[in-house]
């Protein structure tokens, strides 16, 4: 018992010299992108994260990595846009809104895609987890013939929810 008192103060001093060493250099220790609140003007997801992230967990379930993609990020983007400016997820069941308007916006009507709408996750993790957990959400981030993504937020300062995600996951692109 003794020995277990002495280890345990010894790690309680190691940990607060290291904190203490960390305040003296100066550095501010960056929080990672996943864990950022995005519930402000200026808050964006990381899509290279979010790609890093959803590729490991479909790794982990035999399923093949998805890179980010641009056009599928814009209309991903034009999605949470609409929600946070309806202050609400329901904007995404909109004609305009459905994801087989946005991909044939982008010159893809016929390419397989999913998507994942929410609101409230402040921060990518938060969202991330939340996706796993829903099982109409994880269906979406395991999608079979996913090979590319497209993640946006946007944020609602006066929305109850204040933060809407729009997760695309599609195909690859069909050939030209």
């Amino acid at each position: 018992m003794a020995d277990t008192l002495i280890g345990y103060r010894s790690l309680m001093l190691a940990g607060v010299l290291a904190l203490g060493l960390a305040a003296c250099t100066g550095e501010r220790i960056q929080t990672p992108s996943f864990y950022q609140d995005l519930a402000r003007v200026d808050g964006q997801v990381d899509a290279a994260t979010a790609a890093q992230m959803i590729s490991q967990y479909r790794i982990n379930n035999g399923l093949a990595p998805v890179t980010p993609d641009a056009q599928l990020s814009a209309i991903a983007s034009s999605q949470a846009d609409a929600m946070a400016a309806a202050g609400t997820v329901k904007a995404s069941l909109a004609g305009g809104q459905q994801l087989a308007t946005r991909m044939r916006s982008i010159g893809e009507p016929k390419t397989a895609a999913s998507e994942n709408v929410s609101a409230g996750y402040r921060t990518f993790a938060e969202a991330f987890s939340g996706w796993r957990e829903s099982p109409k959400h994880n269906e979406v981030l395991l999608m079979k013939d996913a090979t590319r993504l497209g993640i946006a937020t946007a944020y609602a300062p006066n929305a109850k929810h204040k933060v809407f995600w729009s997760l695309v996951m599609a195909a690859p692109r069909p050939a030209q």
